[in-house]
């Protein structure tokens, strides 16, 4: 199984990988070799990855948050993530072309899975997104989105969509790219 650069990593997602993401062959080892060693049984649990989180986020609760995006990472729906789903997510996250980000940002959305998003679907990430955001940092946004409900509309409005419509992912990777507001309406970037 494998060649013994990798150790354990099986050829056929070596290459998968090294053809998916901007990854070389070393760096991918390295990347196997430090994921074996955290989780020894080849997976991460929806609990493993939420105290990793955790630790991203030590001031607020990224709980329900990083549950969206285990979710979104979660590509076979096993409620863990091999090594394969966590480079995917890493590379797509950290250094993925800006479409594959939206498309993940629209899974992230997408919470049933059903192709489409709600603005309910909206209202509930935003809100999982403010409880990182510390209560300090929160005074200082703008008044038309100092809370979940005042962005979900502020989104809303932005795709001049009615309550109960619904955006398509070509709709929503279109209109974020037309306009870098909404990128930001739609993340949380830690101030440093």
């Amino acid at each position: 199984m494998g060649n013994s650069k990798s150790g354990a990593l099986s050829k056929e997602i070596l290459e998968d990988l090294k053809m998916n993401t901007r990854y070389t062959e070393d760096e991918l080892c390295r990347w196997y070799a430090s994921f074996q060693k955290q989780c020894p049984d080849g997976r991460i649990s929806r609990s493993e990855f939420e105290k990793i989180y955790a630790n991203f986020f030590p001031n607020s609760d990224p709980k329900v948050y990083a549950r969206h995006v285990f979710r979104s990472f979660d590509t076979n729906d096993d409620g863990t993530l091999d090594f394969r789903e966590y480079i995917i997510a890493l590379h797509l996250t950290s250094s993925g072309k800006t479409h594959l980000k939206l498309e993940w940002a629209f899974s992230l959305f997408d919470v049933d899975r059903n192709g489409e998003i709600s603005k309910n679907e909206v209202l509930e990430i935003i809100s999982a997104i403010f409880k990182m955001i510390p209560a300090e940092e929160q005074k200082t946004l703008p008044e038309d989105e100092n809370n979940p409900e005042k962005r979900t509309n502020k989104l809303w409005a932005y795709f001049k969509k009615g309550e109960h419509d619904k955006i398509a992912e070509g709709e929503f990777i279109s209109g974020v790219m037309k306009n870098e507001e909404i990128m930001r309406l739609i993340q949380y970037e830690p101030k440093k």
